[in-house]
């Protein structure tokens, strides 16, 4: 019995000398020191596995976004995403689907940076695919523009077309390629 009685008073000293311990450590001031220092890396929210669709306005599939892992950035306002994978339909039965290791959006979605291994991709109404790959591309969707300085290499039914930098508008089916243009194509 007495044993008992002094293993419980050593159990509540030991308890009652953690519990100082810890209120010392974590005492309600120390609260009251710490700065709130905003850096450019800080992360307000994320998501794990995110997944976005939207419509258009008549109903219509507009876009099916997935990734890996979706950041937000609060004081920039710029969102992060791992492994994006977008499905593009614009309305259409045929979507583009566009593909990269990473990419970063600006405020409100007015502009997207798509970074390394840069995969667009569609397949027409008779089955014919065309597949551009970069490195870095820049899309405005508001604009349906996108654009990029690096290497750009399209494979589409009839050859392979590379060049240095493309514009291209979304809207108009038009690309420009801006410079040392290569074409191999198969004439039929």
């Amino acid at each position: 019995m007495l044993k008992k009685i002094r293993l419980s008073l050593i159990l509540a000293m030991l308890a009652a000398l953690l519990g100082a311990v810890g209120y010392w450590n974590i005492r309600p001031a120390s609260f009251a020191q710490q700065t709130s220092s905003d850096t450019a890396n800080d992360i307000d929210f994320y998501v794990i596995k995110a997944k976005s669709t939207q419509f258009q306005l008549d109903g219509k599939l507009a876009n099916q976004m997935t990734s890996d892992k979706l950041e937000h950035l609060k004081s920039s306002d710029i969102t992060l995403l791992s492994n994006p994978d977008l499905l593009l339909y614009r309305g259409t039965d045929l979507p583009w689907h566009v593909q990269s290791e990473r990419a970063e959006v600006a405020p409100e979605g007015t502009q997207i940076e798509l970074i390394d291994a840069v995969r667009v991709a569609r397949t027409d109404a008779k089955g014919r695919p065309t597949i551009l790959t970069t490195s870095r591309l820049t899309v405005f969707p508001d604009k349906e523009y996108a654009q990029t300085e690096q290497a750009v290499r399209i494979e589409a039914a009839n050859g392979v077309t590379t060049a240095q930098g493309m514009k291209a508008y979304l809207n108009d089916g038009r690309m420009l390629l801006l410079s040392n243009v290569r074409g191999q194509h198969e004439v039929r």
